[in-house]
């Protein structure tokens, strides 16, 4: 046996359990397209080390411990992902939910404990509805037109949270208005700086735009005073047990929480059903009738990871669309997210890097990806006054009330009312009458 012949069956032997592990062969690729194309989605979605631990410590918890608990539950739930599915499918958390759990905590004042209750709750609805075939039912049962106004109200308010991390946009005092900040302060500036990056960088096509942009823009505080040279670059983590298991699992049951259920529940369960069609469709997956096989697996596995993380108070863990990078670099089995999962273990030795972004450097990014989810109201159809007007005043109020599930609120009550008013009860589901008692209780909770 030549020397070649002999490496090649080596190699071969080497790569028999993962290639029987994740059917590499079958799916046409092999080991070293699928950890490239892992290190791909790493790198387009590693934003979320700068972004959510500094929305999280904007509402008042460590930022240290959100970090460490978030990489964790990113390496657990996405290689579980991987093995359970064997899809290319990356989990984090949702920046919609990332931006409610926040909201909850630094604007309606609920405590952390409860907020956690809310987000287990949504994951336990989660996983009741994907373990008992209830997926279709509830897909069908709430009303296009508000699945998209939701996802479009979280995006503003992504936008906004964006804003005011920056100084750009701040509450004035002994006024009950919204209005620029001091537009000549560092943090504004490098706010600024770092936006025109992301612009300009993103539609260059730079690959990892979002992540390179916050990088150099942090590079760029540090003469400015904004950015912290920390101690070590290299050191022990943050422990994740800092907010583990504080969480009220009776108090978060409370009708005045129930929009918040909702209002997280709704994006996390779209948003994987969206993401887990649109990257199967970048990679080929679907089937002749425009169907995942196999999607029940990657329900499971997202609702589970929502519940695991509530119990470290992290915000809905979900399939990421930034996994569909991973996908045009050639990922086609879990191998991929694997490889994405190592990335993400690496840095939990890197942590003070992480720790040093300024919130002016992530800003940027929040503002570019709450405004890209308002791509959604394109498939409201504007012809139809009691599908576009309902849609606007969950929008509106999302941002006027400076609250989500005061959008929603507001929003049902008006889509009812305007499909009876017109004569269209039979296009309106059942359940909106349940979803409108929900809102009763809601405002009866607020004016009490």
């Amino acid at each position: 046996m030549s020397k070649e012949t002999e490496g090649t069956a080596k190699r071969g032997a080497s790569n028999t359990w993962i290639d029987r592990q994740f059917h590499l062969a079958e799916h046409g690729t092999t080991v070293r397209t699928e950890i490239l194309a892992g290190i791909t989605t790493f790198v387009t979605m590693a934003y979320v080390l700068g972004t959510v631990p500094n929305i999280m410590a904007n509402a008042g918890l460590d930022r240290g411990v959100m970090l460490t608990s978030m990489i964790l539950l990113i390496i657990v739930t996405t290689v579980a992902m991987a093995l359970v599915t064997n899809r290319p499918f990356a989990l984090a958390p949702g920046l919609g939910s990332v931006a409610i759990v926040s909201g909850m905590i630094a604007n309606s004042g609920i405590s952390p404990e409860i907020t956690a209750g809310v987000i287990f709750w949504s994951g336990v609805i989660f996983i009741v509805i994907s373990y008992i075939g209830l997926r279709d039912a509830v897909v069908n049962a709430i009303p296009a037109s508000l699945k998209h106004a939701v996802s479009s109200g979280v995006g503003l308010f992504i936008a906004l949270l964006g804003c005011k991390n920056a100084g750009l946009i701040i509450a004035l005092e002994g006024k009950n208005n919204l209005a620029f900040g001091d537009l000549s302060s560092p943090s504004v500036l490098l706010a600024l700086i770092g936006f025109l990056l992301i612009l300009i960088t993103k539609q260059m096509r730079v690959p990892g735009y979002m992540i390179f942009s916050i990088l150099i823009t942090t590079l760029v505080g540090i003469p400015m005073g904004l950015t912290r040279m920390p101690e070590a670059f290299f050191m022990a983590p943050s422990s994740p047990f800092g907010q583990f298991m504080k969480i009220d699992f009776l108090g978060a049951l409370q009708f005045a929480y129930l929009p918040f259920l909702i209002a997280m529940f709704v994006p996390d369960f779209f948003s994987t059903f969206g993401t887990a069609l649109g990257v199967g469709a970048k990679a080929g997956f679907l089937d002749e009738d425009g169907n995942l096989p196999g999607i029940d697996k990657v329900f499971k596995v997202d609702a589970v990871a929502t519940a695991l993380g509530s119990l470290f108070c992290m915000p809905c863990m979900t399939t990421y669309l930034e996994s569909s990078s991973g996908v045009e670099a050639g990922g086609k089995t879990g191998l991929t997210p694997i490889s994405t999962s190592v990335c993400f273990a690496f840095t939990l030795l890197l942590t003070p890097f992480a720790l040093m972004i300024p919130s002016a450097a992530t800003a940027p990014a929040l503002i570019i990806i709450g405004v890209g989810m308002l791509s959604s109201m394109r498939n409201i159809n504007y012809d139809d006054f009691t599908e576009s007007f309902p849609a606007f005043i969950c929008v509106a109020f999302t941002i006027f009330a400076n609250n989500i599930a005061n959008g929603i609120c507001v929003a049902l009550p008006v889509y009812v009312v305007l499909k009876l008013a017109s004569g269209k009860i039979k296009e309106m589901p059942k359940i909106m009458y349940v979803l409108l008692g929900v809102c009763v209780l809601y405002f009866y909770s607020i004016i009490k």
